[in-house]
């Protein structure tokens, strides 16, 4: 499968039907993170209540980011104690991740221009969202590819030799030293 998704299909075909369904890990690489919401059973929720609902699935959340969330996104991140205290939810930030990439459980893949915002992502009107374009894939080789590149992001492994380090608020390196 090699599937061009556009706008809100990025929503509704990946966001809502298969993000949810992820069995043993969800891996997401973001610029920008936001407060963002989605259509779920209970009405429209923050994007981090799937998020949480998955972690106590026992599902293992990593979230790579480049700048911090705003206000909102962290008044709804404290309502998840989940994602506060369970091993299962990593997060690191990383300013020059520019990257929007979704993994599931390394089946399948989404990479696009749709940061993890409701103007990007999420679940905006029409009219208020940004236009985005991806592809959803389940090619296993390029899979793997993306997921080796992300890993070494998520490790730090580019840390060493960041000419941007002064613009770093918590390298991701000093985590493993």
């Amino acid at each position: 499968m090699h599937q061009l998704l556009l706008n809100r299909d990025i929503y509704t075909e990946f966001l809502i039907k298969r993000v949810p369904l992820t069995k043993n890990f969800l891996w997401i690489s973001t610029a920008d993170i936001k407060d963002l919401h989605v259509q779920t059973d209970a009405g429209f929720e923050p994007f981090l209540a799937v998020l949480a609902s998955l972690v106590e699935r026992g599902v293992s959340v990593r979230l790579i980011h480049a700048k911090e969330p705003g206000p909102r996104f962290r008044e709804d991140f404290d309502q998840y104690a989940s994602l506060a205290t369970s091993d299962l939810f990593e997060r690191v930030l990383c300013p020059r991740v520019h990257t929007k990439a979704i993994v599931i459980d390394g089946k399948q893949a989404f990479v696009g221009s749709a940061n993890l915002t409701g103007a990007g992502i999420g679940a905006k009107g029409e009219h208020k969202r940004n236009f985005e374009a991806g592809f959803l894939f389940d090619d296993q080789a390029q899979i793997d590819q993306l997921m080796d590149w992300i890993d070494s992001l998520y490790l730090g492994q580019h840390c060493h030799d960041c000419k941007r380090r002064e613009f770093c608020p918590d390298p991701i390196i000093d985590r493993f030293d």
